[in-house]
């Protein structure tokens, strides 16, 4: 599907999804690209386009370049004002990467708890990186125990082509720790105001995971907090008796992708069970169902706690998709590089191993269209040059590759 393993045809990527190549004016009737069969086939989504979306009228022609390779195994990547890019490796180092080579690794950064789904996380730039130097980093906290999510702040040098990390400060833990190595999360995301969200897992056991329904525990939830890893002014649990200040919403899974629109919202897609990865607009102090309501099933195959898909005060997922795209990573496209890309959200697919472009109508999913990579995106990123930048991993660890998307010719 690539021409010279560089181009990727709008025309042989409909072909393979077995969908025609149809004008705008079809695109409400166009069929959906998932077609295979669900893995909770009598469940029904609660409105109208809530999965299966139908596929967007025309696809780019786009060129995919390995701009590095050989790299650890990355789980995440940022860009720095002067186009490099800094990346967190999973087993628990950051590095720069320039001219497709990344640097040694970066003194300074804490020890990590690697194991299973753990390790360095995410990793995000202070709004005022340039003059301040400063980063965030989010990992799996070795711990009196077992561990958990923790954010770490850090000042940036760099002197002699050596760079480390200064003044580094845990600001933020999540509680209780947990022996476990699975659902960490996390992403970090800066919002308009900056305002610093951060996305946790849930622990996945079914003794943790019920506590995302628990306002004094920090599982399974949406955090706004500012730089010194306080609960941000005006957020909606301030003052409640048992509940955690930093909560901005709860009742999440395994949160593992979040960017803001172009309205400045934060947005999520979550790990659900088989068949229940969710899309969502996370919203002040609502809950968001994990785990009493949930679509999809548990991986033995037998039904989430009761089965239900909805309950009154909880809220439904904007979207949702069964079988799982197995989400990580998530940039919004607002570039005129790709313009059928613009406006819409690109999630990086871990199972479906490639791109989830959604265009949405208000808070409504319009088009799903999915960019086939064949390898697991843990990360994407929107370049200063309007190209669309994934990571890719090796199931169970391996070496990284950054991948650059862009308009082909």
């Amino acid at each position: 599907m690539f021409r010279n393993n560089r181009f990727l045809s709008s025309t042989m990527l409909f072909a393979l999804l077995a969908v025609p190549l149809a004008g705008a004016a079809h695109a409400q009737t166009a069929p959906a690209v998932e077609t295979k069969r669900p893995n909770a086939p009598d469940q029904k989504p609660a409105f109208e386009g809530q999965t299966r979306a139908p596929q967007a009228a025309t696809q780019p022609d786009v060129e995919k370049t390995v701009i590095a390779e050989g790299l650890p195994h990355i789980w995440s990547m940022e860009f720095l004002p002067d186009g490099r890019m800094i990346v967190a490796a999973k087993e628990g180092a950051i590095h720069i990467v320039a001219d497709g080579k990344a640097s040694p690794a970066i003194a300074g950064v804490p020890e990590v708890a690697s194991a299973g789904q753990g390790g360095l996380l995410d990793i995000a730039l202070a709004p005022d990186f340039e003059t301040s130097r400063t980063i965030f980093f989010s990992f799996s906290e070795p711990r009196d125990g077992g561990n958990g999510t923790s954010v770490a702040s850090a000042k940036l040098t760099e002197e002699g082509g050596a760079a480390k990390l200064e003044n580094v400060s845990v600001i933020f833990r999540q509680m209780p720790t947990y022996d476990g190595d699975k659902h960490f999360g996390s992403r970090l995301v800066f919002g308009p105001n900056s305002e610093l969200y951060v996305t946790v897992g849930e622990r996945s056991d079914a003794t943790p995971r019920v506590q995302a329904q628990d306002l004094s525990s920090d599982l399974g939830k949406v955090f706004r907090i500012d730089t010194q890893g306080k609960a941000f002014e005006g957020n909606p649990f301030a003052g409640q008796q048992n509940a955690l200040p930093e909560i901005w919403s709860y009742g999440h899974r395994n949160l593992q992708a979040a960017a803001l629109d172009g309205e400045g919202r934060l947005w999520t897609v979550e790990h659900g069970p088989r068949g229940g990865d969710e899309l969502n607009l996370p919203k002040a102090g609502l809950n968001y169902g994990w785990p009493v309501i949930t679509y999809g099933i548990e991986y033995s195959g037998g039904a989430v706690g009761q089965g239900v898909t909805a309950k009154e005060g909880m809220e439904q997922p904007a979207y949702y998709w069964d079988p799982v795209i197995g989400p990580s990573g998530m940039a919004y496209y607002n570039s005129d590089q790709i313009p059928e890309w613009k406006g819409a959200f690109i999630v990086g697919g871990l199972v479906s191993q490639g791109l989830v472009i959604l265009h949405l109508d208000g808070d409504k999913v319009a088009t799903e269209s999915r960019l086939p990579l064949k390898a697991r995106i843990r990360d994407v990123k929107i370049g200063p040059d309007g190209a669309v930048y994934a990571v890719t991993e090796e199931r169970g660890g391996g070496e990284s590759q950054i991948l650059r998307i862009a308009k082909a010719g």
